[in-house]
């Protein structure tokens, strides 16, 4: 049974330094959509994530709380190559800030290039660097494993967290490798977040409990998959077998994701030397 989503304001104020402005574009990857946040307490502001190109209303409001806050974007601050997530780069730099020489910072792709934002240069950072803004201090932490190249942010004045897509407001995400995410699970845990700002969902305030309950649910799939290989060990399963037997009641549009989470867990199997050769 699907699940049902919290109601999101399309503008609100979660902090003195913080605001959202909701993407516009929900959808089942998407939740209610992109959060896109406005971060400092001066008159120009980091913007966190763009969401997606042509989405007319995401503009309009952000204009509106630009205007409401009495602030402009002082930088743009990618945390990972999705089109969710850069897409609207262009429409922001071209609508919002009347500029292609806006700095676009995120971590580089390093498997395949970055988005194409056309005359919109890439400021590529490395782990741990600054953003600095009145009121607002982030420090970029790669997290990768949602994408290779994700980054999440740490407020420092707040104790807080943007965890992109490392850590949503509601549900699990999706990974492109297991391994790698869990490790960035447990590094956004070992920071001890008062609060998580993630890039889907509400805000998450018990971060320590989530972030438990996520490397737990990631660790009893990977129990409820060894079970089903080990049911029958003369069978040979195939992945949406197993997804299957271990995702019950899911939608038809997210088996095809559950079934790549079922071969990360059996590639992270294998690395741990728990199956044979796939």
């Amino acid at each position: 049974m699907a699940q049902k989503l919290s109601f999101i304001p399309h503008i609100e104020r979660l902090s003195e330094r913080v605001t959202r402005v909701l993407g516009c574009n929900p959808g089942s990857f998407t939740l209610q959509g992109t959060n896109t946040y406005l971060v400092g307490t001066g008159n120009r502001k980091i913007l966190i994530d763009t969401g997606e190109p042509d989405k007319p209303e995401y503009i309009v409001n952000l204009l509106k709380a630009l205007e409401d806050l009495r602030c402009s974007i002082q930088e743009i601050v990618i945390t990972h190559w999705h089109g969710d997530h850069v897409g609207g780069v262009p429409d922001v730099c071209r609508e919002v800030m009347n500029s292609t020489e806006t700095k676009v910072s995120k971590f580089k792709r390093l498997s395949q290039p970055d988005r194409d934002l056309g005359k919109i240069s890439y400021n590529f950072v490395e782990n741990n660097h600054i953003f600095k803004t009145e009121g607002a201090t982030l420090r970029a932490i790669h997290t990768p494993g949602h994408t290779e190249e994700h980054m999440s942010l740490q407020l420092e004045e707040e104790n807080a967290i943007f965890s992109g897509d490392t850590v949503l407001g509601e549900g699990t995400t999706v990974f492109e490798d297991l391994h790698s995410y869990m490790g960035s699970l447990q590094k956004l845990k070992d920071l001890r977040p008062s609060i998580i700002y993630p890039a889907h969902g509400p805000v998450v305030t018990n971060p320590i409990d989530k972030l438990t309950f996520y490397i737990e649910h990631r660790m009893a799939r990977e129990r409820q998959v060894l079970g089903v290989l080990q049911s029958d060990k003369s069978k040979a399963f195939t992945p949406m077998q197993i997804m299957e037997k271990v995702y019950e009641d899911l939608a038809p549009g997210l088996k095809p994701a559950a079934t790549n989470n079922v071969v990360h867990h059996l590639n992270k199997l294998l690395k741990d030397g728990k199956v044979g050769k796939l």
